[in-house]
């Protein structure tokens, strides 16, 4: 069986004018997880996470529930993705604790680092020499979305976010590895802050739904989080799924 499409947002607060669309009981994750089937671990990139805390998290949601959980800035940013397998064996010793409730790690990049494939190389093979399970990336510099970038990410099974807004044509299009899409949606036109029509919804929905037929994994994470756009958005994607 093909999995779910797996539709959450980043973080699972619940605004005040949705949390009757959760159940009343419940810590904030376990209410969050009842409608919901994924979520998006964003704190992980400004602090570590005792593994207890990432055990208690999986003891909260199902059984299918997932969770992406974002890599270490200290890997990403101050590093730059250069001598860091001390860093990311502490970081997968701690979000490992999430045992089969660990769906993917997504490594979104600073936008002042460019393509360099030597150092790309090298730290996708000290992670895959760490982590079989789904990664994606998310650049954030146009250099990116050469095909020789696309390539090296498809070789190491690594997906390309499909981010909106998109820096470049090409980044708002899923790449790298087709074994997984993974739409990261940032509000539009104001990042973070705007609410995504129901005919941009209904694109998105018809996109997964290609995806999934083609025998992806499926991702969409709603990040437009500041005023508590991304929940209604990722509950109406998900009913739209359901729908059909």
């Amino acid at each position: 069986m093909k999995p779910a499409i797996l539709v959450g947002t980043a973080g699972w607060s619940l605004p005040k004018a949705d949390a009757r669309r959760f159940p009343p009981d419940g810590t904030h994750l376990q209410r969050y997880a009842a409608r919901l089937n994924c979520v998006e671990i964003n704190s992980s990139f400004y602090r570590p996470h005792k593994p207890a805390t990432y055990a208690r998290w999986a003891s909260d949601v199902p059984q299918a529930f997932r969770f992406s959980v974002k890599l270490p800035r200290t890997i990403t940013h101050d590093a730059r993705l250069q001598r860091c397998g001390k860093l990311l064996d502490e970081f997968l010793g701690q979000a490992g604790a999430l045992g089969n409730k660990l769906g993917c790690l997504l490594v979104q990049l600073p936008p002042s680092l460019g393509y360099e494939r030597g150092v790309a190389a090298r730290f996708l093979r000290a992670l895959r020499h760490r982590y079989e399970g789904v990664v994606v990336f998310e650049p954030r510099h146009v250099s990116w979305f050469a095909a020789d970038a696309d390539a090296l990410l498809q070789g190491f099974r690594v997906a390309r976010v499909a981010a909106d807004p998109a820096l470049a044509e090409a980044a708002g299009m899923p790449g790298g590895d087709t074994g997984c899409v993974y739409f990261r949606l940032h509000g539009s036109p104001r990042m973070y802050y705007s609410t995504y029509p129901e005919k941009h919804l209904r694109s998105i929905v018809q996109r997964l739904r290609a995806a999934h037929a083609a025998g992806s994994s499926c991702w969409c994470i709603f990040d437009n989080t500041a005023l508590g756009a991304a929940t209604p958005n990722a509950l109406r994607v998900l009913s739209l799924i359901g729908s059909q």
